[in-house]
Order: C-alpha cells, then structure tokens, then sequence
C-alpha cells in the first residue's frame, strides 16, 4: 500500500520535527503496528489465515522458527491462544517484545518469509503478485526512516545505517554489485561485518570488513585469470590489482592517494584494534570507528567492482 503524506505529518515536518539523526534502541509502537499492516497485506489477514492453509504455513513457519531458534514452546510476551493462532500470536509478541535485537529477530524473519512465499502466485493468486514482496519492503524500509530508525532490510538481511548519504550512494550499490555469484564470498562476509555491528560485536566487524575487502580483490583476479599468492595479503592483493593497471596508468598517479588509502585504511584499522592479541587491557573498538570503516569498505569495494567491470 502506498504511503500517504498526511497533513500531521506534513506539520511536522513544517515544524521541523521530523528525525535527522537515527536511532538504535527500539522499535516504536506505531511503526511496529505499520509492520503489522504489512504482513497482513502480504501475508494475508485474519480471515484468509482462517480459511487458507498457505497463510496458516506462512505465518506458522514465522513462529515456529523464532520459538525453535529462542528455545521455547511459544513465543516471549505473548498472551495463551489456541493452539494454531499463529498470526495472532506473532502479532501478540512483536507489539510486546522490548528487546531491540528481537525486534529485528521478527522483522528480518518474517520479510524473508514474504520475500519468499509471495513471489508464487499460487500464493493467494494476486494477479500482481510479482511486485507484492518488493512493496512490502519499500514500504518497510520507507517506515524506518519515517520514523528515524537506523536500520534498512537490504539482500533479505537487517542492516545498520548510520548516514543515509554513505548508505545510498556507497552502501547500497556495492551490495547490489556484490549479488552475483562471482561475489558472493565477498557479499557474505560484508553483511556478516554489518550484523556483528548490529550486535555491537565491533571488533568481528573489522574482522569481516578486511575478509570482504580481500575476498574481493581475489575474485576480481580470479575473473581476470591475475596470479597472485595462495596466502596474498590484502597488501599483496592491492600490489596485483595495481600491476595489472585496475587503475589506468595515467591515472595512478592521480590516485596515489586512493593506494595509501586502501594499503592503510581497511588492512590497518582491523590490524591495530582486532586482529592481534589485546594484551592485558582489552582493546575498544569505538561505535563510531567501525561505522566509518563500514562505510570505507562498502566505497571500495564499490570502486574495485565499478573499475574492473571497464577492463576491456
């Protein structure tokens, strides 16, 4: 459904009330009951889960996967339903649920449950079946930042954003030009370093930022038949990209900067705060520092894949 520009919201906005700056710590009720909306949209709602057995499987399978990951027999915060009240139950739980982190447990679920169920248009043979999944979660991630919540659903996964500008322009189109199978190792690893930031895990995400960012620079060898070391740095990698003129030779030297960048940015901010041993004072890995290595990641990578894609 689309998303109406109401006049209380155009008054907020007119009197600057709208969110600039992104939070973290939980879902607000109002944008949890909008995701309610959508997954009965999607999904079906309560009359089609009474009377149609795909909806009933859809919603069960949400439920059962949370209960069997969490460990219980029926979902936390939920009232007592008759037993195959799925929907009802999801619904009962997600709008109590305080835990940001399960929250977004539900969230990233239930959107690849759609993602995945409402693709087939024997699924509730909605002649414009083919957009329904791709309007969910416009809408989805339209509503997160309506309401100012640092998170997007991008490649079936929850991912933090910090600033939109980086997230459009870098984050987003290196994700999209990771989704081939050629990149896959890289795609992994670089939504890996995103959920271990989601959790806070800071010095896991630097870890997966250099895994990425190397993984990337062998596939992009590989592609091009380059020869490089069974166990090449991401120094020696970088050396092979450069020798084998990723970057044209009139503009090297132009970008003499891009080298001392990717020679010292990705390699070393995961060297110097999480690939080594801490010693007796553990080391801290500011929020705002892999933030920032986060998105130098997702630019480089993006300028590795955009510069190899114009080797003739």
């Amino acid at each position: 459904m689309a998303i109406i520009n109401l006049f209380s919201k155009r008054q907020k906005e007119l009197r600057g009330e709208i969110p600039d700056v992104y939070t973290y710590e939980d879902l607000p009720r109002g944008l949890r009951v909008q995701i309610c909306h959508i997954w009965e949209d999607t999904l079906g709602n309560h009359s089609e889960f009474r009377n149609n057995n795909k909806v009933r499987s859809a919603y069960q399978l949400i439920v059962d996967s949370l209960c069997r990951e969490y460990g219980l027999f029926q979902l936390p915060a939920a009232n007592k339903y008759a037993d195959g009240m799925y929907q009802n139950e999801l619904i009962d739980s997600f709008l109590q649920e305080s835990d940001i982190e399960k929250q977004l447990d539900i969230v990233e679920l239930s959107f690849n449950v759609i993602n995945t169920y409402t693709r087939n248009y024997e699924y509730l043979y909605r002649p414009n079946f083919l957009e329904i999944a791709n309007n969910a979660i416009e809408e989805l991630n339209c509503r997160f930042k309506e309401h100012g919540i640092g998170f997007q659903f991008i490649e079936n996964e929850i991912v933090r954003v910090d600033s939109e500008l980086i997230h459009v322009e870098a984050v987003k189109p290196a994700l999209r030009l990771l989704n081939d199978k050629k990149y896959n190792g890289p795609q992994q690893e670089f939504l890996s370093a995103y959920e271990h930031y989601r959790h806070g895990r800071h010095k896991e995400a630097l870890n997966d930022c250099l895994k990425s960012f190397e993984s990337t620079m062998r596939a992009i060898c590989d592609k091009q038949n380059w020869s490089y070391s069974p166990n090449a740095t991401a120094k020696d990698l970088i050396q092979v990209c450069f020798t084998n003129n990723l970057i044209p030779k009139f503009w090297q030297q132009q970008f003499a900067s891009l080298r001392s960048t990717l020679e010292s940015g990705i390699p070393t901010g995961r060297n110097k705060l999480s690939g080594h041993g801490q010693g007796t004072t553990p080391t801290v890995v500011p929020d705002y520092l892999v933030a920032y290595m986060l998105h130098m990641t997702a630019s480089t990578l993006l300028f590795l894949i955009l510069a190899e894609k114009k080797i003739k």
